[in-house]
C-alpha cells in the first residue's frame, strides 16, 4: 500500500455514513495511509466515538452531523475543500415488495439515492483538481433478492447516478468509480440478511473463495480507485464480493 500512501497522504475527503460499517472502515484506510477524513453521520455520539477510534486525539479527524437526506443543511454544514469523497450512507431491512409501505419504499431511497445526489451536488464546487469520487453500491443492484426490491431498485439508481456523474464531471478533472461489495462480515447488512451463524457459514461456503468479505478488503479497493493510481478510471464499477456474482 506504500503508493497508495503516498498519493492520499495530506489529502483530504469527505465520508458519508463513515461512522460505522464499511465506511468507517475505508475512512480508517483513507486515515492510516495519511489522509484527513471529515466522517458524516446523523448521531453525533457514534460520530464521536469513530472520530476517537481512528485518532484519540482527532488529528486529521473531522465529524459532520448532518443527514444525507437534507441537502440544504448537508450544504450549509460544508466547508473548506476535498480531494475526494466516499458516498457510503445507505440504509436496509427486509421486507416483501407485498408487505412494504411506500414510506419505507422511500425511506431507503432517499437515503441511498437521494442522499448519494445530495451529497455529490454539495461537494462539487468544494473539490480540489483531480478529484476523485467513489460511490459504495451493493450486489442487489443487478442481482435480486428476496425481501430487497427497495434496496435494488435504489443502488441501481446509485450506480446510474454514479456513471452519469462521471461522464459530465469527467471535463471538471473529477473521477467518479463505484465498488461493489459483497456480503462483509460484522456488518448490519450481514446481519440482517444472513441472520444465523449456519446460514452465514452456508452461505460463505456457496462462495468460490468460501469466506465472507472483510472491511478491510472493500478499504482496500477504496484507497486504490481514490489514489492518483486510478488516476485514468472513471466510471468503472469494482466488484469485491468474493466471487458472489459468479455463482
Amino acid at each position: 500500500m506504500s503508493s497508495e500512501a503516498n498519493a492520499l497522504r495530506g489529502k483530504r475527503y469527505f465520508v458519508s455514513g463513515g461512522t460505522s460499517g464499511i465506511g468507517l472502515g475505508i475512512a480508517a484506510r483513507l486515515h492510516a495511509l495519511g489522509a484527513a477524513v471529515v466522517l458524516n453521520g446523523r448521531d453525533p455520539d457514534r460520530a464521536a466515538a469513530a472520530a476517537a477510534r481512528l485518532s484519540p486525539e482527532g488529528e486529521r479527524v473531522e465529524t459532520l452531523c448532518a443527514d444525507v437526506r437534507d441537502a440544504d443543511a448537508l450544504g450549509e454544514a460544508l466547508s473548506g475543500a476535498f480531494d475526494g469523497a466516499v458516498l457510503a450512507a445507505a440504509g436496509n431491512f427486509v421486507a416483501s415488495a407485498e408487505t412494504l409501505s411506500p414510506g419505507g419504499f422511500r425511506a431507503v431511497v432517499d437515503i441511498d439515492l437521494m442522499g448519494t445526489f445530495n451529497v455529490a451536488r454539495a461537494l462539487v464546487s468544494r473539490l480540489t483538481p483531480e478529484a476523485s469520487l467513489l460511490v459504495v453500491s451493493a450486489p442487489q443492484a443487478a442481482r435480486p433478492m428476496q425481501g430487497q426490491s427497495h434496496v435494488s431498485a435504489a443502488k441501481a439508481g446509485v450506480e446510474a447516478l454514479a456513471r452519469s456523474l462521471a461522464l459530465e464531471w469527467g471535463p471538471k478533472g473529477i473521477r467518479v468509480n463505484i465498488v461493489v461489495p459483497g456480503a462483509v462480515a460484522g456488518t448490519e447488512g450481514v446481519e440482517r440478511l444472513l441472520g444465523s451463524e449456519e446460514a452465514t457459514r452456508a452461505f460463505a461456503n456457496r462462495l468460490p473463495l468460501r469466506r465472507l468479505g472483510r472491511v478491510e478488503d472493500i478499504a482496500d479497493a477504496a484507497a486504490f480507485l481514490l489514489s492518483s493510481r486510478a488516476a485514468y478510471i472513471t466510471g468503472a464499477t469494482l466488484t469485491c464480493d468474493g466471487g458472489l456474482s459468479l455463482v
